[in-house]
């Protein structure tokens, strides 16, 4: 078995691993997220029966629970901003994660004789080909749209 052949094995395997790691990551902050949403509309349900029942409240009160109101709303929507950029990330490593398989399945074929390949094969590599191409594609639509969506939030 040549070096190169484990030293790109090993690397597949390393990058294979960050990815998971980053997977991880980015669920136990989607769940993270989900349980601050709860917490922030029971919060806002409070601050709702609050204004609606105190009618007879000094004003200096209501214009406090409604800014706390307003806060909750921007926290909320901060965390929606916030989800749908993990939401993204989590795509993005699918696709990269189908990139790598299919490169492997590429590698493979493209590393043997072409004495030896059969026309299943030569039909079997541009088939991986081209559906790695799409891969390729959807991940930078994927970017682009983060980048389209960094530049409006500026």
């Amino acid at each position: 078995y040549p070096t190169w052949k484990r030293t790109v094995a090993r690397r597949a395997r390393e990058s294979q691993v960050k990815r998971f790691c980053r997977a991880q990551a980015i669920q136990r902050r989607l769940e993270e997220i989900e349980v601050t949403f709860r917490e922030l509309e029971q919060q806002g349900i409070k601050l709702e029966k609050l204004l609606r029942d105190e009618n007879e409240s000094p004003a200096d009160q209501q214009t406090q629970w409604t800014n706390q109101l307003l806060y909750l709303v921007q926290k909320k929507n901060n965390l929606m901003t916030e989800e749908s950029d993990l939401m993204i990330a989590v795509q993005e490593l699918k696709l990269e994660e189908q990139q790598c398989q299919l490169d492997q399945k590429l590698r493979s074929y493209m590393n043997k004789q072409e004495t030896l390949k059969t026309p299943e094969d030569e039909k079997a590599e541009q088939e991986i080909l081209k559906q790695l191409l799409e891969v390729v594609n959807k991940r930078n639509v994927l970017i682009q749209m983060q980048e389209e969506k960094r530049l409006s939030e500026l």
